[in-house]
């Protein structure tokens, strides 16, 4: 083969691979273009960027924590009331306060709170309202264990009058029956203890002055019957008084936004040590559900009232026998600026025969301090009295006329001085010895002397009912036990004798009126005048 020809045939080799590396160089343009251009059409945002996932960490555990260590010594408890006799209960419309307290501050000074203050209970868990004594039922509360003898901490108004009391701890389906140990309505708290049971775990106690409004607080219980729900929520503010309310002048609330509905009633408030710092006890709320307002009544109180009914069964307080105006009201200040000071508390009543009336107090007087201690307000002089032993001698500074003067006070029985708010009952104490049958279906007994002066009725009138039978007459026409029947048609009753004489009178069919002293269901208030009347059922 010739030079020329090898030359030509390597020149054509050479073509023929450049031409195929063209060729294939082409092919593989062609199909990496068609694969990004497909990838591009597959990605709805190309210019975005994937999220990543971090690694676990762990996050704040304080509340779950609380909840963990809390929920076992959070209890529900269930009360049933039995069916009892229908009494037509008179309204209560009385605000007289009276302890050492103010008289009525009939302006409202609290925006009528008491028009949707109501307490976390409910006889239906979805509805509210505590049972009807007359048909009976069923109810729910929470209360919390404080001791490891199971004793439990809640609220008087969950268990009040409740003829069987049960309860129930978290995980555990047993129902334990439970007793009443003693109960104090002026800051509706009570104790029981839980029966059958051994392994009990109580929360630990905190102190409530130290707590600070903006404080983190969880609310446990059962609202709307949904135990061991665990809420949260910041301390609103401190020393909540609900001034329309003169029974809760003992109850200065602390006030929380934790959710907290019926049911929670007695529940605990905790603080992030998981320590209790108050017992959960009324809402504000105008539809009585979650609003936001929340109100538990401070340990430090709580506790005070427990270690006395753990010790003598009940709880008392002193009092020196007065009645004040409210010091914070424009009355009150325009008093005190009249006298020439800016801060103490000005005497409206002094009690008769109460233990500042025999130390020389007068009305009008302005108290300046207690045992050298200056008094900002009306609160300061009842938590510092109340607190006093009974029989225990206090100093108190008085200004009168311009003038200091001092007084040597001996401290006194609040249910004694004031009966009828702070007594231990609403029906006056029945007399020893028989009643007399009479032929309306009741039992009754002539009036004590001493029952006479607390009602303040004059020397002879009226006679206390003893027992109402059952479907009788005076059942049907809802009488009961501790009325005072003061008067029948208009004719006066004056003793047991007097009943028998206008029983007498009567015949079937003939239309019969009772006139009616009673006290209110709670036992609190002034007694209250009340007409029952019916037909006479033929024989």
């Amino acid at each position: 083969m010739s030079l020329f020809d090898k030359f030509r045939k390597q020149k054509l080799l050479s073509f023929t691979m450049v031409l195929f590396t063209l060729s294939l160089g082409v092919v593989i343009g062609t199909v990496i273009s068609s694969g990004v251009k497909a990838a591009r059409s597959d990605n709805a945002a190309p210019d975005a960027t994937p999220l990543v996932i971090p690694s676990p960490v762990q996050l704040s555990n304080t509340f779950s924590q609380i909840a963990k260590m809390a929920g076992p010594s959070v209890v529900n408890i269930s009360t049933t009331y039995l069916p009892k006799t229908a009494v037509r209960q008179p309204g209560n419309n009385s605000r007289r306060r009276q302890q050492m307290a103010p008289p009525d501050d009939d302006q409202g000074s609290n925006g009528g709170m008491d028009d949707f203050l109501y307490k976390f209970f409910g006889g239906n868990p979805f509805g509210g309202g505590s049972p009807q004594e007359s048909q009976g039922g069923e109810a729910l509360g929470s209360g919390v264990v404080v001791d490891r003898a199971g004793y439990v901490l809640t609220n008087n108004h969950v268990v009040d009058k409740a003829d069987r009391i049960q309860v129930k701890f978290m995980n555990d389906s047993t129902e334990y029956a439970a007793k009443l140990v003693g109960t104090d309505a002026a800051t509706d708290l009570a104790v029981i203890k839980v029966e059958g049971k051994h392994d009990f775990v109580p929360l630990k106690i905190g102190n409530s002055d130290a707590v600070q409004v903006g404080d983190w607080a969880l609310a446990i219980g059962s609202p709307l019957g949904f135990e061991a729900t665990v809420t949260a929520g910041i301390i609103s503010a401190k020393g909540r008084t609900m001034k329309d309310d003169n029974t809760m002048q003992f109850q200065h609330f602390l006030q929380t936004d934790a959710a907290i509905n019926p049911g929670n009633s007695g529940g605990p408030l905790l603080d992030m040590r998981g320590e209790v710092v108050g017992i959960n006890t009324a809402i504000a709320s105008r539809s009585g559900g979650y609003q936001g307002i929340g109100f538990a009544l401070p340990i430090n109180t709580a506790a005070g009232v427990y270690n006395q009914i753990i010790k003598n069964g009940k709880v008392t307080r002193g009092s020196i026998g007065i009645q004040f105006t409210p010091s914070d009201s424009d009355e009150a200040r325009n008093l005190l600026k009249a006298n020439g000071v800016t801060q103490g508390v000005f005497v409206q009543t002094v009690v008769a025969g109460g233990p500042s009336d025999k130390a020389g107090m007068k009305d009008g007087d302005i108290i300046l301090s207690l045992n050298g201690k200056a008094l900002m307000s009306g609160d300061d002089l009842v938590d510092a009295v109340t607190a006093t032993p009974i029989g225990q001698a206090v100093n108190v500074t008085v200004l009168r006329e311009g003038k200091r003067e001092n007084l040597h006070v001996i401290v006194g029985d609040l249910a004694q001085i004031f009966p009828e708010t702070f007594g231990s009952g609403g029906a006056p104490e029945i007399a020893k010895g028989p009643a007399t049958a009479v032929d309306f279906g009741m039992t009754i007994k002539d009036l004590t002397a001493g029952m006479r002066d607390s009602m303040a009725l004059n020397q002879n009138g009226g006679v206390v009912v003893d027992s109402v039978e059952p479907t009788s007459f005076a059942d049907d026409i809802h009488l009961v036990r501790g009325d005072v029947v003061v008067a029948i048609n208009h004719k006066p009753v004056n003793s047991v004798a007097d009943v028998q004489r206008i029983q007498g009178t009567l015949k079937p069919g003939d239309a019969v009126q009772f006139d009616v002293l009673r006290k209110p269901r709670t036992g609190r208030g002034d007694w209250q005048r009340v007409f029952l009347g019916g037909t006479l059922p033929m024989k």
